[in-house]
């Protein structure tokens, strides 16, 4: 096919990509670092609203009653997340694209 040249995964397969199939404990520390960071400008913009006597937006009213916090997560949902394709049903959710910016803390229950 390529002449006297053996076929490379590059060139069989196209573009290799290398995701580990699961977090490394540095990865895990920052996902936590990440939660509870967005944890803290939620606490801080609700409190800032209530200093001035302000009644929170639908959005922080909402994000509040559904979002769970950093604490009262599973390490699971953590960690992972839902995915109808897969085998057991979740996969890590550093196979999510843009997985650092998107926060993925709800999954259906039962899963």
């Amino acid at each position: 096919m390529f002449g006297p040249f053996r076929a490379t995964s590059p060139l069989s397969g196209g573009l290799l990509w290398k995701i580990p199939w699961r977090l490394s404990n540095p990865q895990k520390r920052r996902q936590r670092k990440r939660l509870r960071l967005v944890d803290n400008v939620v606490a801080t913009v609700d409190a800032a609203l209530k200093r001035q006597n302000m009644e929170s937006g639908r959005n922080l009213i909402r994000w509040k009653e559904e979002m769970p916090t950093e604490q009262e997560m599973r390490p699971k949902d953590k960690y992972t997340m839902f995915d109808r394709k897969e085998k057991k049903y979740r996969k890590g959710i550093h196979k999510l694209p843009k997985w650092t910016r998107v926060s993925q803390r709800i999954n259906p229950p039962g899963f």
